[in-house]
């Protein structure tokens, strides 16, 4: 139970440092998009790299996040009459609710996984100027949702050991 708890608390401070990783690849996609601007407008010298390097950024990014936002509650929640459930219940509502993320997520994985190798087997890039091999764009989705099962099992793991999940009235 020791080792177990250990690898928990392992896994939720990674995911802590992933999660500060994504805002900062917001920031750097932010940052990239306005130097495309004032190189497009102001200097008439469009750049061949900073839309689609700072795409990456943001599908990174966004992706990296959901096993923090789902540790947090951080996720859109529709629970006016599940806060009206005894706590019992709404722990129960809550392990039905992981499972079906899991299931979900389970199939993007696969299905990600293989779109992945498909486009690094055959060479695909994106066909932009930059011309960057598509595959780099499509590794966090599988990476990302395998992540995302590991957090939704371990918040199972709490809600089954009794531990309320944060509010997430937001």
């Amino acid at each position: 139970m020791a080792l177990s708890n250990f690898i928990m608390n392992i896994f939720e401070k990674f995911i802590d440092y992933i999660a500060w990783l994504s805002a900062w690849l917001f920031c750097v996609a932010g940052f990239m998009l306005s130097y495309e601007v004032i190189a497009r407008y102001f200097f008439l010298s469009p750049t061949i790299w900073a839309a689609e390097l700072s795409q990456i950024s943001l599908i990174y990014g966004t992706l990296l996040a959901m096993p923090w936002a789902l540790q947090h509650r951080r996720h859109i929640q529709i629970n006016a009459i599940i806060h009206k459930l005894s706590e019992q219940n709404q722990r129960t509502i809550g392990i039905i609710m992981m499972l079906v993320l899991i299931v979900f997520s389970f199939y993007v994985v696969v299905y990600g996984f293989e779109i992945f190798i498909d486009s690094f087997e055959r060479g695909r890039t994106t066909g932009s100027l930059l011309d960057l091999p598509s595959w780099i764009a499509e590794l966090p989705v599988p990476f990302c949702f395998l992540m995302l099962i590991i957090q939704a099992i371990l918040e199972i793991k709490k809600m089954a050991n009794g531990i309320t999940p944060p509010s997430g009235d937001h």
